[in-house]
Parts: structure tokens; sequence; C-alpha cells
């Protein structure tokens, strides 16, 4: 895990190939219809997330029909509604302000399932509130044609268990034994590299950050001190040892096997901390991506989701390093692998909240 997505990265890609290709419709029209919307992008994957946006806002706005007075929840009605989305589906007409914050979303989310599918793996099955609800969740996989099977197969279990809702760990623990059955690789991605880069240059290295950045040591300059002569005598004075030069260095991510966590902290807590190495965070729970969260559960917390969950939250309440590392030792760190890049990483985090 030395490099991970960076979600900024994609982000700011998407706005900019979803500004190219409104500027390039729009400057001829002023509304987009649906049949437009599916042949807008040269990558199909982009204009079908954008008709599962608008999908998702057709939903949005039937919970809103409720009624005194009208059942809205007959079995006539909800046929009568989908029949009137079909209609609507054949009337779609979009201005280029409502419609812009559609296709840079899809886009968005267009190069996180090609160039980085577990985080969108991730981001799927975890659903609203940490459940995944089975339903939303065949209808949100229906628009997804990249690296799609290990959902598919998901799908398939589920369903065969009769299985309506479930928690947000039990869907990390399926999907990471689907990952391991299937066997998943994900697709080549020269294809869509070629195909965004048609619109705008794609460097797929600038949406990776390195999770560890080595910041080369700074070297104070070295200042000849000149002595004044000393005068001549007869005998030999001994030389003269050398005080060693302290050097500043930064924080270390290492914990000595057998030592616990607050030894790590009475060690750590004399030295300096590098600005530039280590940024402050207000929250670790804010600042987890997708990726993490999934490695952290599956690795650290035995993919338990739950148990990830509350540890977070614990660690964002309380109010000095040496308590949240009295409580990671006590609570977890005896069953944690202390050499995994996962375990430092997570310290990391640890450091940057109370930093």
């Amino acid at each position: 895990m030395d490099e991970k997505i960076s979600l900024e990265a994609i982000a700011l890609y998407g706005d900019t190939y979803a500004e190219n290709v409104l500027k390039g419709f729009f400057s001829s029209k002023d509304k987009i219809s649906g049949p437009e919307i599916l042949n807008l992008c040269n990558v199909q994957q982009v204009n079908l997330f954008v008709i599962r946006e608008l999908f998702r806002a057709w939903k949005e706005e039937t919970k809103k029909l409720k009624s005194a007075y009208f059942d809205y929840e007959h079995p006539d009605v909800k046929e009568a509604l989908e029949n009137f989305m079909g209609v609507l589906s054949k009337n779609i007409a979009i201005d280029r302000a409502h419609f812009a914050p559609l296709l840079k979303k899809a886009a968005s989310h267009a190069l996180l399932v090609i160039f980085d599918p577990y985080d969108f793996f991730s981001m799927i099955v975890t659903g609203r509130n940490n459940k995944l609800e089975v339903e939303p969740f065949r209808e949100e996989i229906k628009y997804l044609k990249v690296n799609k099977a290990p959902l598919d197969r998901m799908l398939q279990k589920l369903e065969e268990k009769g299985v309506k809702e479930l928690s947000g760990n039990e869907a990390f623990a399926i999907l990471d034994q689907i990952l391991e059955e299937v066997n998943f690789t994900p697709e080549d991605v020269d294809d869509y590299i070629e195909k965004f880069s048609a619109v705008v240059p794609l460097d797929p290295l600038r949406f990776y950050v390195s999770k560890t950045p080595q910041i080369p040591p700074v070297k104070a300059p070295v200042q000849e001190v000149r002595q004044p002569e000393a005068p001549r005598v007869t005998t030999t004075a001994p030389p003269r040892q050398q005080q060693p030069v302290q050097q500043n260095r930064p924080v270390s991510n290492t914990i000595q096997q057998g030592s616990s966590l607050n030894d790590r902290l009475s060690h750590e807590a004399s030295k300096p901390m590098l600005a530039g190495n280590f940024k402050k965070i207000m929250k670790i729970k804010d600042s987890l991506t997708i990726n993490q969260k999934f490695m952290f559960t599956k690795v650290l917390f035995h993919g338990d989701f739950e148990l990830f969950s509350k540890a977070i939250d614990r660690l964002d309440q309380l109010d000095n390093v040496q308590t949240a590392l009295r409580y990671i030792d006590e609570e977890y760190a005896s069953t944690w692998d202390r050499d995994s890049e996962e375990f430092h990483e997570f310290m990391e985090l640890v450091e940057k909240r109370f930093a």
C-alpha cells in the first residue's frame, strides 16, 4: 500500500473532462435529451452514470408523494408511477446549469470504477448508514458496465439467500470472500485512457499519491569557526573530542515488537515533528478514504466493520494522544500485526489526529 488513489485528483480531472464535453455540446444547443445523453461521451460508463443520477432523482421525488387522501402505496398506483417514469424518460430536457453537476459526478464515478474498482466496490456495498439494501443495490449496479463481475456475484448470493438488507460488516465480509472466489482482476485501462485523452489528456499516474512521502533531511550549513592561535607550548595537548551534532528527525512509524503503544509515545514525545511530514487532522473519521476503511476493517478489525466504526468514533472523542494509544493498546493492538503496512498507516492517522 505504498500509493493510494486521490479522490481529489479524480474529481479534478472529472470536472475538466465534463467541462470540455459540456462546452462542445451546449455550444449549439440549449437543452439535452435522453437519447443525446446516452451518446454524449465517448466513455459509455459516464453516460450510464448520468442516467443513474436521473433515476435517483426520480426515486427521491416519488418519496415525497404522500397524502392523507390518496394511497400511493397501492400496487395500481405504483404501477402507474412506473409507467409515468417511462414516459418521462422519453421526454428528458435539461439545460446546461442543471446538467453540469450530473455529468461531473458521473465522470468522477466512472474514473473511480475504472482506475480504482476496490474503492468503488466499498462505496457501493457500504450503502447508506453502513447498511446495504438489496433492492437499491440491484438498481445501482444495473447502470454499471465496467468491473461488474464481483458485484453481480454478490447480488446473486444475496438473492439466493433471500436477503433484503444486511449490515456494513456483513457486506464487507461477503465482498471480500467473492473477490477471492472469482480471483478478480480489474479490466485493462489502456482503452479508457485513450478515450478520455481524446477529450482531455489523461495521465493516470496523477491519480495516485504516496502514502509515506520521503522527506529528504535538511542539512544545516556548516560554518567554519576560526579559533585564535594558541600560544606555543612544549607539551602536546590531547586531541579535543568533538561533541555529537544533534539532528532533528521525523517521527518514526516503527513500533518495536513487544513494546506497548505508550512505550512508543514516551520514546517519540521528545522528538520534534516535521510540519511537512505530519499535517493535523480534526477527525480520523472524516479523513479516511473508502479504501482505507475497507483495508483497516479487513486487516486490523478482522472484517468487522461495526467494530472498526466503534473504534474510530471512540478515538475521535478522546482528548490526547496518550489516552488514544492506551485505548488502542488495551482494546485492539494485541491482535494486530505490527509489521503490516495497514497498522503503520492507521497509527500515522492517530498521530495526525493529535499532532
